[in-house]
């Protein structure tokens, strides 16, 4: 059984003090249902670059190492050199950096990462420790031409090839880039189905493809976690504004609430 994880993005949002409030809380939350002894999952908060630190500081200060990890929203493709802006994953690993978002489809489409891109930004997240979770999904065009499972298996095909069996080792995220922030939902069955065959490619490329957890990522909330997580093939979530309101986050994550993997 592949114990959920819930990952909030809070994509370039945030203050120092918004952030203390906002940890606080998720904390607390975290915190009190576990002494409360209901079942749990794998959490991770990933914030901007330069609030890493502060993420950090905060588990240091509280004892909240055991509550969540600590994400990045990217990573670079290089280990090190003249790569002005671009963070390295070893620099990641020196903060404590458990988790690393890559191939978002806002980077993809903001700043044109491509398959290969992304494909080696797993490569030097996986070389440094570091769980890359590998962001797929399709455009609405896409979806309405019938592209949906072409689009993500190309990409996470890319992942594949490069990564070869240490793709064990990764997360997917499915966020269909149609219903990102724009408060739309894949149908629990249409999220299922695109789950299924990532299932099914990973499973034809490598062994123990059933530890990969893939994620469903496009605006899942507090109010359709529930039935989105039910089904069999969906692991947890990649959560976008929710992840930026407490109460939303924490019921997000009792959604997720699952006995430990064996």
């Amino acid at each position: 059984m592949r114990r959920k994880l819930v990952v909030g993005n809070w994509k370039m949002n945030g203050s120092l003090q918004d952030n203390e409030a906002l940890l606080v809380a998720v904390a607390d939350g975290i915190g009190a249902a576990a002494a409360a002894g209901k079942p749990a999952c794998d959490v991770a908060v990933c914030a901007p670059f330069p609030y890493l630190a502060q993420v950090r500081d905060f588990q240091a200060r509280r004892a909240a190492a055991a509550l969540f990890d600590i994400g990045a929203q990217d990573v670079s493709q290089h280990e090190n050199g003249a790569f002005t802006g671009d963070v390295s994953a070893a620099m990641l690993r020196d903060f404590g950096v458990r988790y690393a978002i890559v191939g978002h489809s806002e980077r993809r489409q903001h700043q044109a990462e491509s398959d290969v891109n992304v494909a080696l930004k797993v490569k030097r997240a996986l070389a440094a420790g570091i769980t890359p979770i590998v962001c797929v999904g399709e455009s609405l065009r896409e979806r309405e031409a019938g592209m949906t499972e072409f689009i993500v298996k190309r990409q996470l095909s890319a992942v594949i090839h490069l990564n070869g069996p240490c793709v064990s080792e990764i997360a997917v995220a499915y966020e269909p880039v149609w219903a990102i922030g724009t408060g739309q939902t894949a149908m629990p069955q249409q999220a299922q189905a695109v789950h299924a065959a990532l299932r099914a490619q990973l499973g034809a490329a490598i062994d123990r493809a059933d530890r990969v957890r893939i994620l469903y990522g496009g605006s899942m909330n507090a109010a359709n976690a529930a039935e989105l997580l039910a089904q069999p093939d969906i692991d947890g979530g990649l959560i976008g504004g929710a992840a930026l309101k407490a109460p939303d986050f924490l019921k997000i994550i009792a959604a997720a609430a699952c006995p430990k993997a064996a």
